[in-house]
């Protein structure tokens, strides 16, 4: 039996969001909530952590929706420690729909994924972990669009043993204001980088960087050409991690695929736009 357990609160627009746990696996699942009913909207992140989603979550709130921002285990919040094998994209889904068990979402869900969140969205759809009613892609990896060179260049152990906590620190602080863009200021990359401030955490972020490789989004192209599902691509137009010609491929190739570009926005456009994101997904997910 799971007890949802509310520890800390924000807020984002009028709504109050929620930081609150499950136990998954023998270890605490974090995630950001709203406590109201209505339909859930799964929220999942990549490289960075649920805090990439919250400038929208009031928003999907007040149109009526229950969004719920996981993070991923051993990332942001949550308790446990990624290895390279459970960082693996498949690996990762099946986490991801325990978690959705453990929090008793069944039936129909709609489903969100930022970065390589995206790829772990994309598997849930094509081999049928959850029931994904809509799937809606923010800036997120595709085709063989990744691991961009900061994270492909932790798939070498040498980089990895090589690494301590300040240069991987220094990294980060370099790709989060990167895709922050205008939205970047020392308050808000501080906040991203916190959890990094744990050696756990920064073990984890490695394993993830480690496995990330892109057969685990090439492999699901066919059976995406295939699906009838609904799909909504929301994309900051100037994102040098995650280009915008990816997303108009996707467009192209995918049916039942809706693009809209968000200008001047980089990586992570729910901080730089987050009205128009969130109009964006609401308008989809509420159809």
């Amino acid at each position: 039996m799971t007890h949802p357990m509310t520890h800390s609160m924000t807020h984002a627009a009028a709504t109050t969001v929620f930081r609150s746990a499950v136990q998954v696996d023998g270890e605490t699942a974090s995630y950001l909530t709203v406590e109201q009913d209505g339909p859930p909207v799964l929220l999942l992140h990549g490289t960075y952590w649920s805090r990439v989603w919250l400038p929208v979550m009031g928003r999907l709130a007040e149109a009526g929706l229950r969004p719920i921002a996981v993070d991923l285990p051993g990332l942001g919040r949550s308790g446990g420690e990624l290895t390279l094998e459970t960082a693996r994209v498949p690996a990762l889904a099946d986490w991801v729909a325990r978690f959705a068990s453990a929090l008793a979402l069944s039936g129909p869900l709609a489903v969100a994924g930022h970065d390589i969140g995206g790829a772990i969205a994309q598997h849930l759809l094509v081999h049928d972990r959850l029931d994904v009613s809509r799937l809606a892609l923010a800036n997120s990896v595709t085709y063989d669009s990744w691991p961009v060179p900061g994270v492909a260049r932790f798939r070498d152990p040498e980089v990895i043993a090589g690494t301590d906590a300040e240069t991987l620190l220094s990294a980060r602080r370099q790709a989060v204001t990167a895709a922050l863009a205008g939205a970047a200021n020392e308050q808000l990359i501080a906040d991203y980088l916190d959890p990094w401030t744990d050696a756990r955490v920064r073990r984890s972020w490695m394993a993830m960087a480690g496995a990330a490789d892109s057969r685990y989004t090439l492999d699901l192209v066919p059976a995406l050409r295939r699906s009838t599902t609904p799909k909504l691509l929301v994309w900051g137009a100037d994102d040098g991690f995650q280009k915008v010609e990816y997303a108009e491929k996707f467009a192209a190739e995918i049916p039942h695929t809706t693009l809209v570009r968000i200008p001047d926005t980089g990586h992570i456009p729910m901080e730089n736009a987050p009205g128009q994101i969130a109009r964006a997904l609401v308008g989809f997910f509420a159809a």
